[in-house]
């Protein structure tokens, strides 16, 4: 058993995050099942999972840059790192709440993680997202963090009294959501955003209790809220919300035999509402901000825009998708656009789908100009930010997209392995075929999707994508941020660093001296072509000089050029 902490530490958010995934994980379906607002879609838990997985893996990426330092990282970056992940991996409405939520959190508690910063923490969590939403509705989980916060309130200084008292607070407001709520009073169940903050505060009670809450909500006068449950047509479930405790249900409110089909529709609602859900993240002054935030809430509705210190994420529900965007590229750059149409379908929401295709192939590229080359190669692309790698839920969601029987998943990063195998597994058990080529760079991605060739058979086009892989040496130039052992030999803050296969080969104080000894060391192997990708800083003089230096060394030795736009690494190079 983990030690029980006395604040809210690095090491005790790391854990949090780690308790509430799983919490999510478990009770993803469930939530899903009872998700009628604002729209009938059965994703919100699956949203909620989505949303904190990109949290915890920032929170990781956090402790491995501290792998080899002897203590854990400091609270306020752990904190930020949360929220950030959130941020930008947010999906959907109740996913981009809980990432405001989190935000609110952080602000606070990265100057400390004791009872009164808890307390504040809270407080400032409910206030930020219910002015995130354009119009917040009672009987959501805008009011489940409201009473959390205000449940939590008083003087006790100890922090397992304050998480304890959040956590029973929010189960007492859950229990009550469907009185507040008539779409949610018609269904018999309680609000599906709200149960999720739910797991998440329960995750936190268990962080410093050591024990894991039990689960589902309370009525509002403490009594667990397992009331019997009754099955429309055998198939939707409805959760009255009084009543007595009965076997065979589940710590959730689901019965433990009934069957689950989501979602639930709410036939008495009317309305089929906006045919869009738009969504992107946002480069943007504040003040644009605020004049997007009017023009988009007369657009549509479910209006959500959360974020800040020049990063925002967007979520609306509109008829007009292109205004939407339009609206962003005014307000500042608009990046990871995700658009969902709805149709109505016997009352319920549903994602149009056309026949899906054979085969498609699913690419990670660094930078913008990547995704343009290999979109107009056929593939499908998830762009990896720099600091901002995707999620697994984001390679299933662009698998999704990709609409096929057969998809080829190229991480091109040796740091999404494991995160690519996830998303590889998950479609796998919706029906997809997929294969996971390992490959480690963006230039092994390009030599790969060169020789795809879609008509022959899919065993046959994945070994040929994965031999040009595996036959592309790459390399890549970096600054070192700070004075460093390597491979090498010691470098200093700002040097340039030439890394060869993931290591470091070269040490040099300026790009066109250590790229032409990169490329040198690399065709001394040998080689055909030579790939090379530019930033967006770097100029087009730099490359003209690289060409010209292979032709005049490796006379049998052809160079393409590609602009790979806003990437990590000023430079990558590819030989095969």
């Amino acid at each position: 058993m983990p030690q029980l902490p006395d604040d809210l530490d690095a090491v005790a958010v790391r854990r949090w995050c780690s308790l509430a995934l799983d919490a999510l994980g478990r009770e993803r379906a469930e939530i899903d099942a009872i998700n009628v607002y604002p729209i009938a879609d059965g994703d919100t838990g699956t949203n909620l999972y989505l949303t904190l997985e990109s949290a915890a893996a920032a929170v990781e990426a956090v402790f491995a840059a501290h792998e080899t330092g002897a203590t854990a990282p400091a609270t306020a970056d752990a904190v930020r790192a949360m929220a950030h992940g959130a941020l930008i991996g947010a999906r959907g409405n109740s996913g981009t709440i809980l990432a405001q939520l989190l935000r609110g959190m952080a602000g606070v508690l990265a100057d400390g993680g004791d009872a009164a910063h808890l307390r504040l923490a809270l407080t400032s969590a409910a206030d930020a997202a219910r002015q995130a939403v354009a119009h917040p509705v009672e009987g959501t989980v805008l009011t489940v963090a409201a009473e959390a916060a205000e449940a939590a309130r008083g003087e006790d200084p100890d922090l397992r009294t304050v998480v304890t008292a959040a956590y029973d607070g929010a189960r007492a407001a859950l229990a009550r959501t469907p009185e507040q709520l008539a779409v949610l009073g018609r269904a018999g169940v309680v609000d599906a955003g709200g149960r999720g903050l739910v797991a998440v505060l329960g995750a936190l009670v268990e962080t410093v209790t050591g024990q894991a809450p039990v689960r589902g909500p309370r009525t509002a006068s403490g009594n667990a809220a397992k009331a019997p449950v009754t099955v429309d047509g055998g198939s939707v479930v409805r959760l009255p919300v009084g009543g007595t405790p009965v076997e065979g249900v589940t710590e959730g409110g689901l019965p433990a035999s009934a069957p689950v089909e989501g979602p639930l529709d709410c036939p008495e609602d009317g309305a089929a509402g906006p045919a869009f859900e738009v969504i992107y993240l946002l480069e943007a002054r504040d003040e644009q901000v605020a004049r997007l935030r009017t023009r988009l809430d007369a657009l549509g509705d479910s209006l959500v825009v959360v974020g800040g210190d020049g990063l925002w994420h967007v979520h609306v529900h509109v008829d007009d998708a292109g205004a939407a965007v339009e609206a962003g590229v005014e307000a500042g750059r608009p990046y990871r656009i995700r658009i969902t149409h709805f149709a109505t379908e016997s009352g319920h929401d549903v994602r149009v789908q056309a026949e899906p295709a054979q085969r498609a192939v699913v690419v990670v590229v660094p930078g913008d100009g990547l995704a343009g080359l290999c979109t107009e190669a056929g593939a499908t692309t998830v762009i990896a930010r720099p600091g901002e790698p995707p999620a697994s839920g984001e390679l299933v969601d662009a698998i999704r997209r990709a609409h096929a029987r057969e998809v080829v998943l190229l991480p091109n990063d040796a740091a999404l392995r494991h995160t690519a195998a996830a998303a590889a597994e998950q479609a796998r058990t919706e029906g997809v075929r997929v294969a996971l080529v390992p490959t480690r760079a963006a230039v092994q991605g390009i030599a790969a999707l060169a020789v795809h060739e879609p008509d022959r058979g899919f065993d046959e086009d994945v070994v040929a994508m994965t031999a040009a892989a595996g036959a592309t040496r790459y390399a890549e130039l970096a600054v070192a941020e700070r004075q460093s052992w390597t491979m090498a030999g010691i470098c200093q803050a700002g040097d340039i660093l030439g890394l060869i296969d993931g290591d470091v080969a070269v040490i040099g104080s300026d790009v066109p001296h250590t790229a032409r000894t990169v490329l040198d060391r690399m065709l001394a192997a040998g080689g055909e072509l030579v790939t090379l990708v530019l930033g967006e800083d770097v100029p087009d003089a730099l490359a003209d000089a690289l060409e010209e230096h292979v032709r005049e060394g490796h006379l049998a030795v052809d160079t393409v050029v590609y602009r790979g736009g806003h990437q990590r690494a000023p430079l990558l190079i590819g030989v095969e």
